[in-house]
């Protein structure tokens, strides 16, 4: 590939990824939790933890946490949008493959019957 090429392809990737992390986190919403605006199941699951084991500690940390939610949230939905695309890339390879081969024993069966033929 061209030079140009490969500096365009950085670029994207680094105006896509760098406002992912450089962005300052959300302000704390009414609840404490900060960035409680895309909040979902996870949070709900810290506050019931916290109400039933008030001393419970963790047993990792993060080692690289999003800038907010919101950024979490779309992490999650492009890694299910890659997963889909690798089954879905799968399940078409299976199927071509499988009507090739069906095809090709096809062919075989009636070259067999043409060479009986004559």
């Amino acid at each position: 590939m061209k030079r140009q090429n490969w500096l365009l392809i950085v670029a994207v990737v680094l105006l896509t990824a760098l406002p992912l992390w450089l962005v300052p986190k959300p302000a704390a919403g009414p609840d404490g939790q900060p960035g409680t605006i895309f909040g979902g199941a996870d949070g709900q699951a810290q506050q019931a933890i916290s109400n039933i084991a008030p001393n419970y500690q963790p047993w990792f940390a993060p080692l690289l946490e999003p800038a907010s939610n919101e950024i979490a949230s779309l992490l999650f939905a492009l890694q299910a949008a890659i997963g889909a695309g690798v089954i879905g890339y799968w399940l078409g390879a299976a199927v071509t493959r499988d009507r090739l081969k069906k095809e090709a024993e096809r062919k075989a069966a009636e070259a067999a019957e043409d060479r009986r033929a004559d």
